[in-house]
């Protein structure tokens, strides 16, 4: 066809047909193409024309700056912190475990089994299903010899996954201005769902394993916080695990104050030297609210948690989660209970516990034979990763966009600290990467620092 210009008219269609031997349904359809491209103009009763050039105009948005004032949280840092591994890294900043520690095929077969029921079209309870209230209730059974407190079914609420829950606790039990008690470092997650509901963070430091009770004491009585969060299981990024004598005065510590512990148990099913008690089976009153997640454990895409709480907590949970996407996808929970009551998944998470221990040590040992022995201060008892202290006066930062650069992802220190970071640290999980990546992943970290 001969180089056409904007305006022209374009042959018709059995020209067409005639000059490029193509039939009427082919050309048809190379100019409705055109015509969605936005390159041929097509009017009716008058033929086809070249589209002219539409004139373009830069888009103005600085009115919304003046509009949205300050930002809560940052994008960006949360942006780099989820970005997607690029082919062939050696990811060990991800927070999610490979597919290969994961229960694929239960969760494949329960997809199928749920989408033959009546949850595909069925609007779920509000509170959500209860048969995996009921589960979520008896995982609370403390192990060891901790006093066990019932939880009852109706203390429960499903959520869409943990951060959502961490987020509806804020919006719900403080208000904008209000403090909220963090321990330094702490889950970067919790902080950005905090800095959303417009909360102030009050940062106390964590001891060896745990804040002290008398730090924890001070930080509520001089802030006026009726909210601390805390990860007392293997806790992220650190690992570190409140022993029996911390729960006690921390607990002891919250009840005298009148105060809100919301426990993130986010590792339940991640133990692999200890088992895991909760705090919420210890507390009568309702000034624990705990949080736990099946998204890392079953699958990322199978969104579901649970809140439990007790009294007039559990009702402002429950109306801002209605309030703000009514009940959660039916479908999905009946995914995850289908998983979690399979008789199979008992051995699955024993099968787990056994590869994440290998996992760890491998990861532990080149840590230590390439970073030196006082990178690593202990071995978590649970969890997915490892707290590494780089030599003083390393900016993680730029640490990690060089390791980037040598094709491997690390996480950061720096935005896990509420306060400023009290030393140079890396976080690196042992659940992604496959083992046999971890001695060239910690040797190309180990070359960046020589």
């Amino acid at each position: 066809m001969a180089r056409t210009v904007a305006g022209e008219k374009l042959p018709s269609t059995r020209t067409l047909v005639a000059d490029h031997s193509a039939s009427p349904l082919t050309v048809q359809r190379v100019v409705q193409r055109l015509a969605r491209e936005g390159l041929v103009e097509t009017r009716p009763g008058a033929g086809n024309f070249v589209a002219r050039p539409r004139a373009t105009r830069q888009a103005d948005f600085g009115w919304q700056t003046t509009a949205l004032g300050a930002a809560r949280s940052g994008a960006e840092s949360i942006a780099e912190l989820l970005a997607p591994a690029s082919p062939g890294a050696i990811a060990m900043s991800s927070g999610y475990p490979s597919d290969e520690l994961l229960p694929v095929r239960l969760v494949r077969s329960a997809i199928v089994r749920a989408s033959r029921s009546a949850a595909v079209f069925d609007r779920a309870p509000l509170a959500g299903l209860p048969e995996l209230r009921t589960w979520f209730a008896s995982e609370l059974a403390p192990v060891g010899s901790f006093a066990t407190v019932p939880v009852a079914d109706d203390d429960v609420v499903v959520m869409p996954g943990g951060q959502s829950a961490l987020a509806a606790i804020f919006r719900s039990l403080a208000s904008p201005g209000d403090a909220v008690v963090m321990e330094s470092p702490t889950y970067w997650g919790a902080m950005a769902a905090a800095r959303h509901a417009g909360l102030r963070i009050v940062p106390i430091a964590r001891g060896a394993t745990a804040p002290s009770a008398a730090d924890l004491d001070d930080a509520i009585g001089s802030s006026g916080a009726r909210l601390f969060y805390a990860q007392p299981n293997f806790a992220n990024p650190t690992g570190a695990q409140w022993s029996a004598a911390e729960r006690s005065e921390i607990l002891a510590v919250v009840r005298a104050r009148g105060t809100y512990l919301v426990e993130d148990d986010w590792a339940h099913d991640f133990g692999i030297d200890t088992d895991i008690s909760t705090l919420a089976a210890e507390d009568e009153d309702g000034h624990v609210v705990y949080i736990r997640s099946l998204s890392k454990s079953v699958s990322p895409s199978i969104r579901v948690g649970a809140v439990v709480a007790r009294g007039p907590a559990l009702a402002r949970i429950q109306v801002d989660r209605t309030v703000d996407d009514l009940y959660v996808s039916g479908m999905l929970q009946a995914v995850a209970l289908d998983v979690v009551t399979d008789p199979l998944w008992r051995s699955h998470t024993a099968r787990l516990r056994s590869q994440l221990r290998s996992r760890r040590d491998e990861l532990a040992r080149q840590v230590r034979a390439h970073l030196g022995p006082d990178a690593l201060s202990f071995i978590p008892a649970g969890g997915l990763n490892l707290w590494v202290r780089l030599p003083d006066g390393t900016d993680p930062r730029v640490f990690t966009r060089r390791a980037r650069d040598q094709g491997v992802l690390v996480t950061p220190g720096t935005e896990w600290f509420p306060a400023e970071p009290t030393g140079s640290f890396i976080r690196l999980n042992y659940s992604g990467a496959r083992p046999e990546r971890f001695e060239g992943a910690v040797q190309v970290l180990a070359g960046l620092l020589e």
